[in-house]
């Protein structure tokens, strides 16, 4: 039965709204002469390629459902209570094996000592073996053969799909007569070489979690791997729905500020600046407090911890929205103060346009690359936000994948002897590959957009 938690819905209109603005570029030949040079870099090339494939595990990850269970008759049935998302199925080697406590990466033992039992007489300290994964290897007994060949297998795998995907797009050229599909094989090598990449890396990571814990296992026995991925979800989405939800504040009011003046901005000056007043950090920990204490009230408004969890993650991303809004309104007031004194704004008052047509027609659209950049510069920073935010508790819920709650679990691993590094490792790796290409990719877009920079492709 398929399952729609509150923050699903939202993420699927963020997946529509992408879709019907890439179509209104692609209807749009200024505003897609501007992307084009995006995707004429190859910074750009790469950064969106990889954010993409971010954005589709995350989609998967919003695909829910409840599974079937069956009665002993095998015709009756009810609905499990556990909610299982469409990447879980997909991450079955990774979903269903745990172990009894930590092991480190590519193990085959556990992490620390046992009492084992010999036999009936004799018992000795060593390290148990792991239940699942380490000590079942594929195709040698030595683990470092048997990690090169499934190495080896998968590239040729991702080599095979790469090449399929890429005559998929360029597919127009298999039927030319003179056959440039070489041509554009070559003119395009960036872009298959960073498809190329993406699919050898995941396909790499997800046959060998067929045989070992790639990235160790944590206290109680998780792959940590499928934790980290799991993860992205969470920080995809407080980075696109936090910012949906600070937009219309900051657009709107920014624009009616700047553009209306009089009374009307010293309203929403005084609104923003007794905002930018108040700690960000005290406001989103007394809302989430808040949150805490309805959901403890009211405990049968919620069926299952799933919901409850996703209802504080939602939670957060409000807050989020409406606690970054101001900056980006400050900017736009600006920008609007500015273009009421323009000549063309001008004659639109002359020729009698109403105020709200000349915000429509000539205002909004001469201030959106200010907006996409800003949007774009924000998206990393509150992805940051997050892990500190889940560092100090006041974050997502303890029971949602998180790098921040990877990070602050990690605190007591890493003081203990032998230090259990890799979860903490693992966070980070993931955390700082989304923020590096959303930051490469603001960086292009911003040169893109920004009418003041030289653009040169690379």
């Amino acid at each position: 039965m398929v399952t729609f938690l509150l923050t699903d819905i939202f993420f699927y209109i963020i997946i529509l709204s992408l879709f019907l603005y890439i179509r209104y570029v692609i209807n749009t030949p200024d505003i897609l002469e501007t992307w084009s040079y995006v995707f004429k870099n190859k910074t750009g090339i790469l950064s969106a390629i990889v954010l993409s494939f971010f954005m589709m595990i995350a989609f998967l990850d919003s695909i829910h459902f409840k599974e079937k269970i069956y009665n002993n008759d095998k015709k009756s049935y009810v609905y499990s209570s556990e909610i299982k998302s469409l990447l879980d199925t997909i991450l079955i080697p990774m979903y269903e094996n745990t172990e009894k406590s930590y092991s480190s990466p590519f193990s085959g033992h556990l992490y620390t000592k046992e009492t084992i039992k010999v036999s009936d007489k004799i018992e000795e300290r060593d390290y148990p073996k792991l239940l699942h994964k380490g000590n079942h290897n594929k195709y040698f007994e030595n683990n470092l053969y048997n990690i090169f060949l499934t190495l080896i297998i998968a590239l040729a795998k991702s080599f095979l799909i790469s090449i399929f995907i890429y005559l998929i797009i360029f597919r127009r050229t298999l039927f030319k007569k003179d056959n440039r599909m070489i041509s554009a094989l070559f003119d395009n090598k960036f872009l298959f070489l960073s498809v190329f990449s993406i699919i050898s890396i995941s396909l790499v990571l997800y046959d060998l979690s067929f045989q070992y814990y790639v990235l160790g296992t944590d206290k109680v026995g998780v792959d940590v791997l499928y934790k980290s991925i799991k993860s992205i979800r969470t920080g995809i989405l407080i980075g696109t729905l936090t910012t949906i939800v600070m937009l219309p504040f900051a657009v709107f009011l920014g624009i009616f500020a700047g553009y209306i003046g009089g009374i009307v901005d010293d309203i929403i000056q005084y609104i923003y600046t007794t905002l930018n007043s108040i700690p960000s950090v005290l406001l989103i920990a007394s809302a989430i407090l808040m949150l805490q204490v309805f959901m403890a009230n009211n405990p049968l408004e919620f069926e299952n911890i799933y919901e409850r969890a996703d209802m504080r993650l939602f939670f957060l991303c409000m807050i989020l929205g409406l606690t970054s809004w101001t900056g980006l309104c400050r900017l736009l007031r600006g920008e609007s103060m500015k273009l009421r004194e323009v000549e063309y704004v001008q004659a639109s008052k002359t020729f009698g346009l109403s105020k709200f047509s000349i915000i429509v027609r000539h205002v909004m659209p001469n201030i959106m690359h200010i907006v996409i950049i800003t949007v774009v510069l924000d998206f990393s920073a509150l992805v940051l936000a997050e892990a500190v935010l889940s560092y100090v508790n006041i974050g997502v819920d303890p029971t949602t994948y998180s790098w921040g709650n990877m990070i602050n679990a990690a605190r007591l691993e890493m003081s203990r002897e032998p230090v259990v590094w890799w979860s903490l490792f693992a966070a980070f790796l993931f955390m700082f590959i989304l923020v590096l290409f959303a930051n490469l990719f603001s960086d292009v877009v911003r040169d893109a957009f920004d009418p003041r920079a030289s653009k040169h492709y690379e």
